[in-house]
């Protein structure tokens, strides 16, 4: 299971690649539209190497600049149109491309076989139009993906924005929650637990909508705008969340336990053990034991001009939140890095934030 999911993620990002590289409003999306508009249809192989070199037959040389124009021209031929690996140069035109026909393909046109083909023996970007059905394809490697229409991408995009303008809420709420416990002390696994799915589940809907402004290039702005304000704070709230209750606080360990939640299923996500695990204990019967407390990296990160450093001497220093917030000044004063006039903001800012919470949270 986690070695598909290795998978998954790894040809998320060549996906991801290859969406910029085509995206709206680049000089090579503009070519391959050029040549959907007129019908010709096209096989275009990026990328040159001995493996592509091997295959082709036939053709001739133009090793000139790339040109939306030119391209268009030179997709009137039959043959096959081989460009440099940046894209940015057009090497050969009208060739005839001749992979290993014992390679499966489940396409049924010749120009799509041929191509799913090429890609998976040479490990290329190959692109396919279409003639008939106006459809640009993409194929790299076992990648296949047929590009959208610009106004379906939209819609999807804006469905995916109202879907995580719902769950930031969620995560939001869960969040305030969960620092009105803190300063209760009055934590559990499960609380915490929660609040660290729906974070994931936040950051996970992110990734999704990532790709649609990839794909619609220079036309996603707006969503990339909206994108920006509903979680430009998530990634790090989830961060400090782990920092404050992971068994081993390091930035090591907390990268690792950050990747191991990108692999694990939606299934596995919605399973609290598995989370606890992850934390680095054994089961929840040993969080109970050793009670837990937080840190306080999240709730001391919220008060204004405070460095990282002092943060950090802070929680070496009293070990949990509910230590520091009953700390006089006269205590916060003799941490390294803090006088009386930093001892007095971090006092006042902690209250602050202590009254908001329990004015916000939701019982």
């Amino acid at each position: 299971m986690k070695e598909t999911k290795d998978k998954e993620l790894v040809q998320q990002e060549t996906m991801n690649q290859l969406l910029q590289m085509i995206a709206p409003g680049t000089p090579f999306r503009e070519g391959l539209e050029n040549v959907l508009r007129a019908k010709t249809g096209a096989l275009i192989v990026v990328g040159y190497s001995p493996e592509v070199m091997e295959l082709v037959d036939g053709g001739f040389s133009i090793n000139s600049d790339f040109s939306p124009n030119y391209l268009y021209e030179l997709a009137k031929m039959d043959g096959a149109i081989i460009l440099s690996e940046d894209s940015k140069r057009i090497l050969f035109a009208n060739t005839q491309l001749i992979p290993n026909s014992s390679i499966s393909s489940s396409e049924t046109g010749i120009r799509h076989r041929t191509a799913e083909r090429v890609a998976k023996q040479t490990g290329k970007l190959v692109v396919s139009i279409s003639q008939r059905r106006n459809v640009i394809t993409l194929y790299q490697g076992n990648l296949r993906y047929a590009l959208k229409d610009m106004g379906v991408i939209l819609t999807k995009a804006n469905q995916a924005i109202q879907t995580l303008e719902k769950y930031r809420a969620v995560f939001t709420q869960a969040l305030t929650n969960l620092s009105a416990l803190e300063f209760e002390e009055l934590v559990t696994m499960h609380e915490v637990a929660y609040v660290m799915q729906r974070a994931e589940m936040v950051l996970r809907i992110k990734t999704e909508i990532k790709r649609y402004v990839l794909e619609l290039g220079n036309e996603g702005r707006l969503i990339q705008m909206q994108l920006d304000e509903l979680v430009s704070s998530a990634e790090d709230e989830a961060r400090m969340l782990l920092k404050d209750y992971a068994k081993d606080a390091s930035d090591d360990k907390i990268k690792e336990i950050q990747a191991c939640f990108k692999k694990l299923t939606s299934e596995e996500l919605l399973e609290s053990p598995g989370l606890i695990r992850l934390l680095g204990y054994a089961s929840l019967s040993s969080v109970a034991e050793e009670g837990l407390l937080p840190r306080g990296y999240r709730m001391l990160s919220k008060i204004p001009r405070l460095p990282v450093i002092i943060i950090h001497n802070l929680v070496e220093r009293f070990g949990a939140l509910p230590h520091i917030v009953m700390a006089t000044i006269e205590e916060l004063d003799e941490v390294d890095g803090i006088g009386e006039v930093r001892a007095r903001a971090i006092k006042e800012g902690l209250k602050r934030i202590q009254d908001q919470v329990f004015i916000d949270r939701q019982i």
